[in-house]
């Protein structure tokens, strides 16, 4: 491919790979081929890089960790660049933090628990990156990215870069303007609240335990964490309503499609067993879907994104 060629040419430190099967670059490890992989790009590096598909008319993907992804087993026609790095890069300035969109959120979760900049202690064991958690609101434990959030710097489909301030990203629950716009996030800005190192090492070991005692760990099995959105109260005076309740009063816990399946402890939760293809994901979590409809009339949104063909 020669666009292949001229990337390696203008950036020889990238690690440029054509018809790359994507299993490998999800938390699912599901997923068929994508024309051209990108790895190692810095923020600095990834305007040119987007410029450069543009100018050949090459449709393009930017992903973290793969930890909210299904890939159709078909493969995508995007090309992907892979934007997370295992290395945090991390400043702060009292409770102020300033970090690259590239970074994992628990290697944030720890840094400002060690330097004592701020709790963030709800991030820890969330699979996936600052910029996808950000895109995505994630959160935990009542808590969620958008709400200390003061900036980011944004690169645009275009390939070019602007600040944009809290109040412009639109955030909702496990949601923000940036999954409509499909802008990347090169750089962040938190305001976060003050709490103690000890209180929050506490508060992070409890988080740990509760991740440990009831969700997979991806690493073993793979999966992509909840599938579906929890439900928003319909009135001010009610809770949000966990989606794996109504999925198991469906009796959606009992469900398997080929080699996916639910797991044991959160109904919620699609595990790929051996042999598992991402079109059994999807089957299965239309499936559930129906199975919640069918029983409490309730539309269920989905909080993976399923690419590609299915």
């Amino acid at each position: 491919m020669k666009l292949a060629s001229e990337i390696r040419t203008l950036f020889p430190q990238l690690r440029v790979s054509e018809n790359v099967p994507l299993r490998e670059y999800t938390t699912f490890r599901l997923g068929g081929p994508c024309p051209l992989l990108i790895e190692g790009a810095t923020a600095g590096q990834l305007p040119d890089i987007i410029k450069l598909l543009n100018k050949a008319g090459q449709p393009f993907l930017v992903i973290g960790q793969g930890a909210n992804l299904i890939i159709s087993d078909k493969g995508i026609r995007q090309a992907v660049i892979r934007f997370c790095f295992d290395k945090p890069v991390i400043k702060s300035k009292g409770s102020r933090v300033t970090v690259s969109g590239d970074t994992l959120l628990d290697d944030l979760a720890v840094f400002t628990i060690e330097n004592e900049t701020g709790d963030l202690s709800y991030c820890s064991g969330i699979p996936g990156t600052v910029g996808g958690g950000i895109a995505g609101n994630a959160g935990a434990f009542g808590r969620q990215m958008g709400d200390h959030l003061v900036s980011v710097e944004l690169l645009g489909l275009d390939g070019k870069v602007r600040t944009v301030l809290h109040n412009e990203l639109e955030f909702a629950y496990r949601h923000s303007k940036l999954k409509g716009t499909g802008e990347i996030v090169l750089e962040a800005t938190f305001e976060l609240p003050v709490a103690k190192k000890e209180v929050m090492r506490i508060e992070r070991d409890r988080i740990m335990q509760f991740r440990k005692d009831h969700h997979p760990d991806w690493h073993k099995e793979p999966c992509a964490g909840s599938i579906f959105r929890n439900i928003e109260p319909t009135s001010a005076v009610e809770r949000r309503k966990a989606a794996g309740f109504f999925l198991q009063e469906a009796g959606a816990h009992l469900f398997r499609v080929g080699g996916a399946r639910l797991y044991e402890k959160h109904a919620n939760i699609i595990v790929a067993d051996p042999g598992c293809t991402a079109q059994d994901v999807w089957e299965l979590s239309e499936k559930m879907a129906a199975a919640v409809k069918e029983k409490f009339g309730i539309e269920l949104i989905r909080e993976v994104r399923f690419l590609g063909e299915f």
